[in-house]
């Protein structure tokens, strides 16, 4: 048990999960504004990214080579990593949802959280952990300033805002998820 102390603190997991709380509950109490009406997706995407990059920053150790020295198996503790990540970072939204504002369904959260996470993974097999929060960042960026989807290309782009069971939307977050945590997992974080 010990070891998985150390790992989380390395890991910077505890400031992590602080940051990714409070986020949240930023986000939820701006959006305290009495409104019984529907919430536009893009706050819930938006507390979701903002989780995704915060948990970003322990996706790379302290000593890269000394994390590729070690006498340990990585590729399922990387890949937990992610997991587990994705799961705060769902868990983190659902839980100031029971406080009174329904922002978003369950299933449009852990669609969303999941690619995220792949996203995440996906910058630090890239471009190393300190970096991973670009591309969430980017694509988040992407998804506010451009315009209502029209065809598949723009709906896949779009895939963070559209309702949960959208073919492309889940498919996209499916591929992300995957390809990422694959790329870190047997990757690592790049130096």
């Amino acid at each position: 048990m010990r070891w998985l102390t150390l790992y989380a603190r390395s890991r910077q997991v505890p400031a992590s999960l602080a940051a990714v709380l409070i986020g949240a509950m930023t986000v939820w109490a701006l959006a305290r504004d009495g409104n019984a009406g529907p919430v536009d997706p893009k706050l819930p995407a938006l507390i979701l990214t903002t989780g995704a990059m915060a948990v970003s920053v322990g996706l790379g150790g302290q000593d890269l080579a000394l994390d590729r020295t070690a006498a340990i198996r990585w590729m399922p503790r990387r890949a937990a990593h992610v997991l587990l990540a994705g799961v705060a970072v769902a868990a983190s939204l659902l839980t100031v949802q029971t406080m009174g504002v329904s922002m978003a369904t369950t299933a449009f959260v852990v669609r969303d959280s999941a690619g995220l996470m792949g996203l995440v993974a996906l910058g630090a097999a890239l471009s190393g952990g300190q970096y991973a929060w670009t591309l969430p960042f980017a694509w988040l960026s992407l998804v506010f300033l451009a315009p209502p989807p029209t065809s598949t290309p723009t709906h896949v782009a779009m895939w963070m805002l559209l309702p949960p069971g959208t073919a492309a939307g889940t498919w996209t977050a499916l591929v992300l998820t995957v390809v990422g945590t694959t790329a870190y997992a047997v990757a690592g974080p790049r130096r």
